[in-house]
């Protein structure tokens, strides 16, 4: 279960809480969410972050997808699949940018996403 892997934040971003819907439209764009469906991500996630004074945000591309398998049929042409593992910070913190990207889409599309605050 994907609930006990170990989240990865060697790489992210540290945003405050204030910027955080308009970091998420721009990243989520970039990991090839349409606008539906970055609208469902945000307004799901953003009441939890935004009045935080900073989120630490980390896509958890390969740790997710790896830990959490799908097996889909029939085969999709394109899978983008999206979880953000973020937690709060008072102060701003140094992290090494994560360079996010995404499949182009063709054909029969599966799209996935969701997240987790980690409690620290």
């Amino acid at each position: 279960m994907f609930q006990d892997a170990e989240y990865d934040f060697s790489k992210g971003f540290c945003v405050k809480g204030e910027d955080t819907a308009v970091f998420l439209e721009h990243a989520l764009a970039e990991l090839g969410l349409n606008r539906r469906e970055a609208n469902e991500f945000i307004v799901y996630r953003l009441p939890l972050m935004q009045d935080n004074p900073y989120n630490i945000i980390s896509f958890q591309s390969d740790i997710y997808t790896d830990a959490a398998k799908l097996d889909i049929a029939p085969e999709p042409d394109t899978m983008i699949r999206v979880f953000m593992a973020w937690h709060s910070a008072d102060e701003a913190v140094e992290i090494e940018e994560q360079e996010l990207t995404s499949p182009e889409r063709v054909g029969f599309t599966v799209v996935e996403w969701g997240g987790a605050e980690v409690v620290k």
